[in-house]
């Protein structure tokens, strides 16, 4: 009976750990991803107006395009 009992508390204990590891690990990404964006925004916005038009952005798009909600258009060739 008690080893019984060990072994349906232990299998509650990983379960119990398995979620707090993957609650963990979302917290870890979403604070990694937080400072990459970051670091995006910065690296893009010391880039001056014609290297942004290069890469067909302008200055006011750049926090929208770190966070996806801008598609850049591809151009042809001319």
């Amino acid at each position: 009976m008690f080893a019984a009992l060990s072994i349906i508390v232990r299998l509650a204990d990983t379960k119990t750990s398995k979620r707090l590891f993957q609650r963990l690990n979302a917290c870890c990404d979403g604070i990694a991803g937080f400072f990459f964006r970051r670091s995006a925004v910065a690296s893009l916005s010391e880039l001056d107006d014609r290297a942004l038009r290069d890469i067909g952005l302008e200055r006011s798009q750049i926090e929208a395009a770190v966070y996806g909600l801008v598609t850049i258009r591809s151009r042809g060739r001319r």
